[in-house]
């Protein structure tokens, strides 16, 4: 048979990007060559777009890039073209109709069926076996699908349906796997990581149990936590992150807002007081972790009073990463059959630049403090002059970076001592301590 190339596209959110990479690896299983995220649609291949059906710009990203793919179709620079994940899975009756050109849709959870359709034969891999496209030092640890929260805003639980984790000891053959490929560096993620195991153990939370096991793997220098849910928080995992110096001390906590009117429109199950006790239980408990959280501005609600809320809010908890969007209304969720999104475009975009001009200003005076320690830094690559990594305060792809000038020859995948020696608003500077 003829060795087919299958250009890989993903889009949106490392969820995303594991499933994709799951894919690769069943295709070059059957015995294709696979190219993933190609800068260029490469003639004669067969594409797959990994889309995101989250929020209207990474719609209408995804619907782009379909429509460029179906147009070199036409041209006949490609083969064929088929579609995958969360935009699909969401209109999965509406899409087909709108652009018939698809050579096949899959959904969220039956993407596999593409093995079939484009290698002719069934998928022979392990359910976690994939490869990896983050570099060899870096991968990112899926845990559980789905979420039970339905927040008003939000659709994901009508994309990815119920809140499911994987069993312990599949997540835990995955990380040795990996591991024993040369993966240092493990970021944990799911749609709502305080849920993890509630649905095997009669309503646990085995996150702490999870993190134990992992931590004691060989070869796992670090361990990241993304997507916390601050309601039924599973405080378990701060003894955890205090007892094994692998596990980073690093915590990605969506609070959205503080408001208690918003988040009681939000339906967050959780009020203002409460979740500044959380915030400083974590901080007690584990001291120097560093918290990324995501705010919201202009959901229904929010006037002025909760905006001005929000703000102090900001100041007085001080997070270390922090990223703000503005309320976009989606189809089908509560709020939009609930709420008038009637808050203009100009005030949510205006509140947006107040509280990100904020969080700079916070971020700087945190980051000043850095200068003049030494930290564990992960080197990623490089970068004109300056070679490029992070510290266990640092995410792929969201958080900021560690320069280091190119005075000595430094090794991708590997830590170094840094002495930090300047900071900016985001990133730090320095240079490596012998």
């Amino acid at each position: 048979m003829q060795e087919k190339l299958v250009n890989i596209i993903s889009l949106g959110c490392s969820k995303n990007l594991v499933d994709s990479e799951r894919l690769i690896k069943m295709m070059e299983d059957a015995g294709h060559k696979v190219k993933h995220n190609p800068k260029s649609i490469k003639r004669g291949s067969d594409v797959v777009i990994n889309t995101c059906g989250f929020i209207g710009d990474a719609k209408e990203e995804s619907v782009n890039t379909i429509l460029d793919a179906v147009k070199y179709k036409r041209m006949g620079r490609i083969k064929s073209v088929y579609v995958m994940g969360c935009l699909s899975e969401r209109y999965r009756d509406a899409m087909p109709k709108l652009i018939p050109e698809v050579d096949g849709w899959y959904g969220k959870f039956d993407w596999s069926g593409l093995v079939s359709d484009l290698a002719h034969k069934s998928p022979g891999s392990a359910p976690y076996d994939r490869v990896i496209t983050t570099g060899p030092h870096t991968a990112y640890v899926k845990i559980a699908e789905g979420c039970n929260r339905f927040c008003s805003f939000c659709a994901i639980p009508l994309i990815t349906g119920r809140f499911h984790s994987r069993p312990i000891p599949e997540i835990l053959n995955e990380v040795e796997t990996l591991a024993a490929k040369g993966v240092k560096e493990f970021n944990i993620i799911a749609q709502d990581l305080s849920s993890y195991g509630t649905d095997l153990a009669q309503g646990e939370m085995l996150l702490p149990e999870l993190l134990e096991h992992m931590a004691q793997i060989p070869g796992v220098e670090w361990i990241r936590l993304h997507y916390a849910y601050p309601a039924q928080f599973p405080y378990g995992i701060l003894d955890v992150m205090n007892k094994y110096p692998n596990i980073c001390k690093y915590l990605d906590i969506a609070l959205q807002h503080c408001s208690d009117i918003v988040l009681n429109n939000m339906r967050r199950h959780i009020t203002g007081s409460e979740t500044e006790e959380l915030i400083r239980t974590i901080r007690k408990k584990v001291p120097g972790i560093h918290l990324r959280t995501t705010l919201m501005v202009g959901f229904p609600g929010e006037g002025d009073k909760e905006f001005n809320e929000l703000l102090k809010f900001t100041k007085r908890m001080k997070f270390e990463r922090m990223g703000a969007f503005a309320y976009c209304e989606e189809e089908d969720t509560f709020g939009a059959k609930n709420f008038k999104d009637d808050i203009p475009q100009d005030i949510k975009d205006k509140r947006l630049d107040k509280l990100m001009m904020l969080q700079s200003k916070i971020s700087a005076e945190i980051n000043s403090k850095k200068v003049g320690k030494t930290l564990k830094v992960l080197i990623d690559g490089s970068e004109n002059d300056y070679y490029v990594g992070r510290t266990e305060f640092d995410s792929p792809e969201v958080d900021p970076v560690v320069y280091i000038r190119k005075n000595k020859r430094l090794k991708k995948g590997y830590f170094y001592n840094v002495r930090i020696t300047e900071a900016s608003e985001y990133d730090l500077y320095g240079e490596i301590v012998e």
